[in-house]
């Protein structure tokens, strides 16, 4: 009798060309050591490791963010789900997909219909080339998004952060922009502008007291 090897197809968008990586990895090869998966274009990989809590750490290339995104999921989540989405953190744009081959083709599919429509005219490649650009000249690191983020709540749970609506009603929403970091209520529209270029600036942030939103 031969055995089947229990398998999944992950799949993945380079950041670099957009191209996505395909493969279908097995329980066998996931219990070997860390399995990489290389775009043909050399310029980003996946990673992932199956530990011995039997679960699966993946750390996924964003063609969102400067940074990869970790993941873990459970084995059973992994190998039996027959589609499963991993989202960017920041954007919720789903970044991977994972699950049987089909159901993955598919998604992938409906994943570039959807980004053409989202880039229009511009094109990947010079998305791409905004993307590596912002990279450099603006937040290099998503800890300063993340320091951002942790100051924002920190003021919001302690009433210090004032716009148009009435307390209890607020709704907050970070955002990176070419200017900075945008926070912003959802509900009526006022914000402000944190102009941060480095992580010590963004450090500087958290002796923030009191945020105004107009």
């Amino acid at each position: 009798m031969v055995l089947k090897q229990k398998g999944t197809t992950v799949s993945y968008r380079c950041p670099k060309c957009g191209t996505w990586v395909t493969s279908l990895v097995g329980v066998f090869s996931l219990t070997a050591d860390m399995l990489r998966l290389k775009c043909p274009c050399g310029e980003s990989e996946m990673t992932l490791l199956y530990g011995k809590d039997k679960k699966v750490r993946l750390t996924v290339p964003c063609f969102l963010c400067p940074q990869p995104h970790n993941f873990t999921v459970s084995a059973p989540l992994f190998f039996d789900k027959d589609l499963f989405a991993l989202p960017c953190a920041y954007s919720g744009i789903d970044i991977c997909f994972l699950g049987k081959e089909k159901a993955v083709t598919k998604a992938t599919k409906q994943a570039d219909d959807e980004l053409r429509e989202l880039l229009g005219d511009t094109g990947y490649e010079s998305f791409s080339a905004a993307r590596r650009k912002l990279d450099t000249t603006f937040i290099s690191d998503l800890q300063i998004l993340d320091i951002i983020n942790y100051v924002v709540r920190d003021l919001h749970e302690a009433g210090e952060i004032s716009c148009k609506c009435t307390e209890g009603e607020r709704d907050y929403t970070v955002e990176v922009t070419s200017e900075g970091v945008r926070v912003q209520c959802k509900r009526c529209g006022a914000s402000a502008i944190i102009p941060v270029t480095s992580t010590l600036s963004a450090n500087a942030f958290l002796h923030c007291e009191h945020l105004d939103l107009m």
